[in-house]
């Protein structure tokens, strides 16, 4: 198994399968890197190279006390491709909190590190509403979040679990199966990075981040999505990012992964290639920067 040593020294896992152009593909919580399985082997099928990490906190990684914000996310995902001897730009595909990984690093490492951007149920630019941001979700719907994990995190979990793939409600919803691993890799982080990591995706204000998105870039959402809105977030990308590509999936809701898992991975593969993925020259490469 291949391990990152961040700069606090807090140990990072990530699986690096394929070869090829690199595609890093940061999970969302409170999962890990295994809900991005079917994804990277179709990447690695058509000719690109996965990296997968798993978040400081979630999954094989260490579960430190500190650094959960996302400046130090994105500075992990610098020392993954560090560790993993990738030089040259990367694509980056962010599925919800993931997706602030993708904004932050853009930001501080610079687009010249990046060839693509794709941001998938993504919580970017901002989950908390405010005055000026009257789309987002109450803090009150977090505080009940947070009561919820500190009550019975694991029945909290599997609570969870049914509004983000959205059984009960949606046309087709996933397999037990599927429940079962989410309640599986949900477990296996630790409480706190589990409420840390928490309060980092739905408090962090993206907004600001949204000016390093000069790559292409992809936003996918689900318009049933209740778990991170979608007028909020991807709709409010696609008018901010010039030339960003919106694809609605018509009432699915946020965990696409497994209800449109087909569809998410061609739509994927699809954007990969029309952005110069397959058959064309990387550029120059350029050393990662753990502060920009």
């Amino acid at each position: 198994m291949a391990y990152a040593k961040a700069k606090d020294g807090t140990r990072l896992y990530y699986k690096d399968w394929g070869k090829g152009r690199p595609v890093v593909l940061m999970h969302g919580w409170p999962l890990t890197g295994d809900s991005f399985d079917d994804v990277a082997v179709a990447l690695a099928d058509k000719g690109y190279r996965a990296i997968v990490p798993d978040r400081r906190g979630f999954g094989r990684s260490d579960q430190p006390w500190d650094g959960y914000d996302y400046d130090t996310f994105a500075d992990d995902v610098a020392a993954v491709l560090e560790d993993a001897g990738i030089a040259e730009p990367v694509a980056l595909v962010g599925f919800s909190m993931g997706g602030g990984e993708v904004a932050r690093f853009l930001k501080k490492q610079g687009a010249n590190r990046v060839w693509a951007a794709a941001l998938v149920s993504s919580v970017v630019p901002y989950m908390l509403k405010t005055d000026d941001n009257p789309n987002g979700v109450p803090q009150s719907t977090f505080d009940e979040m947070t009561a919820g994990m500190k009550k019975d995190r694991a029945g909290f979990m599997q609570d969870f679990a049914k509004d983000f793939f959205g059984v009960g409600w949606m046309a087709s919803p996933v397999s037990d199966g599927v429940l079962g691993d989410f309640q599986r890799q949900a477990l296996m982080a630790g409480l706190r990075p589990t409420l840390a990591a928490a309060q980092a995706f739905a408090t962090t204000d993206f907004r600001g981040d949204l000016a390093a998105f000069t790559v292409p870039t992809l936003v996918i959402h689900g318009t049933a999505d209740k778990t991170v809105p979608i007028d909020a977030t991807g709709r409010a990308v696609a008018k901010a990012v010039p030339g960003a590509k919106l694809v609605e999936y018509d009432g699915s809701a946020h965990g696409v992964f497994g209800s449109d898992k087909e569809r998410l991975i061609d739509d994927l593969t699809s954007f990969l290639d029309e952005t110069g993925g397959q058959g064309a020259t990387s550029k120059s490469a350029i050393p990662l920067t753990a502060e920009a």
